[in-house]
């Protein structure tokens, strides 16, 4: 199975115009007092006369919709308040991963690539066909993990990649080591040469879970993306720049998250036993910032947006646009385009989404303020389009 399709099932095949006082167009540039005609799912003109207005957005900042490089979309607290405890019956479970669909999707985010559960496909496909709303999902599906009885040899992990690929998975999700507090590789060279090849001969891109030393031995093994980067020198992101490996790095968000949701963290899988565990959770934030600010130093790195959004984050996750310009000192158009064109590049669709051009899916957000002014206007999003389907108005949710 390929990538999903970028045609919402829904879309429709009529002619719509959308008055615009700013624009930004996703690669940089600021348009202003113009019109974009829409057909169907796609962009058909930017023309400053075209008549007659459908959606009279002037005063408002319009843009392309966001792309979220990093997600965990399945993620929900369980019926018990708990991250990673049951959610309840096989429905209320599809619900509440419906559900993070909706909310993200009416945060502006209307691309995301959900990295790390097979629960991501059917959501995927469902929203693909147009049965549920959601933003469009790119997947890995089941992520490669350390070594072991999957990942043991080369040829076994090439199998793996394969496997990955006949599920359904538009991408591989690679961990070469485990976290910022514990950076040992997890991974030999031979592995992740292996598993990086093998995604290449199947078409699918690869995103490296790194720290450290893993920045370095991914980039060298050719894979795609790195994901978070903390700890990596300037000679690593050096190395990244000159071969093009895309870096995904957080500023805060998802720390800010934890620290938020502690009594729902503390005690599960993969987090501390107790709250005091949680303290140096909040260390990590400057740690983080201080890495993208000098991340952004390095020239023709290719920085994208990513927010690791996991439970209690889904629908914030414009959060991690404020903790960038705020924390790390990021340009703010800089930041846009780092979720708009430089996102779909990323991913292999610059030629569909992540621009408000001829010929792109009509993907279109509007914020209540000016995002290079006022970086907080990210988060007042009162218009949402995806592929030509308007599903958010004046603050008004639309039925689809």
């Amino acid at each position: 199975m390929g990538q999903p399709s970028s045609q919402p099932a829904s879309a429709p095949n009529k002619r719509v115009v959308i008055a615009a006082s700013t624009l930004l167009d996703g690669k940089g540039h600021v348009l202003h007092d113009t019109r974009v005609v829409i057909e169907g799912s796609k962009i058909l003109a930017i023309d400053p006369k075209a008549t007659p207005i459908d959606y009279d957005l002037r005063g408002l900042s319009l843009l392309p919709g966001w792309i979220d490089s990093h997600v965990h979309i399945a993620w929900s607290f369980g019926k018990d308040g708990k991250s990673g405890s049951p959610g309840g019956t096989p429905a209320e479970i599809a619900y509440s991963i419906a559900a993070n669909a909706w909310v993200t999707l009416m945060a502006g985010f209307t691309t995301v690539q959900s990295v790390g559960s097979p629960a991501d496909i059917p959501l995927r496909n469902a929203i693909a066909k147009g049965e549920i709303p959601g933003p469009r999902i790119l997947t890995s599906a089941e992520p490669l993990m350390g070594q072991g009885e999957k990942t043991g040899t080369p040829d076994e992990i090439r199998e793996f990649v394969r496997k990955q690929k006949a599920n359904g998975a538009d991408l591989m999700k690679i961990f070469a080591n485990y976290s910022v507090r514990k950076p040992e590789l997890m991974l030999s060279e031979n592995q992740l040469n292996a598993a990086c090849d093998e995604a290449k001969k199947q078409s699918l891109r690869t995103l490296v879970h790194a720290y450290g030393d893993a920045v370095r031995a991914a980039t060298a093994a050719g894979c795609t993306e790195i994901e978070h980067g903390v700890l990596a020198t300037d000679a690593d992101l050096k190395l990244m720049a000159e071969k093009g490996t895309y870096l995904d790095p957080q500023a805060g968000l998802v720390w800010e998250n934890y620290l938020q949701n502690i009594e729902k963290f503390v005690g599960t899988p993969g987090y501390p036993a107790t709250l005091e565990g949680f303290a140096s959770m909040q260390a990590l934030i400057p740690m983080y910032h201080e890495f993208m600010t000098r991340a952004y130093k390095i020239p023709n790195l290719k920085i994208v947006f990513g927010s690791d959004a996991v439970a209690g984050a889904h629908g914030r996750n414009a959060e991690e646009f404020v903790d960038r310009v705020y924390g790390a000192g990021v340009n703010s158009m800089t930041a846009m385009v780092s979720a708009n064109s430089l996102a779909a590049e990323a991913m292999g669709l610059g030629d569909q989404i992540g621009s408000i051009e001829q010929g792109m899916q009509a993907d279109i957000i509007a914020l209540d303020g000016d995002p290079l002014t006022d970086i907080t206007a990210v988060r007042r999003v009162v218009f949402v389009m995806k592929g030509g389907v308007v599903y958010k108005y004046e603050g008004r949710s639309v039925a689809h």
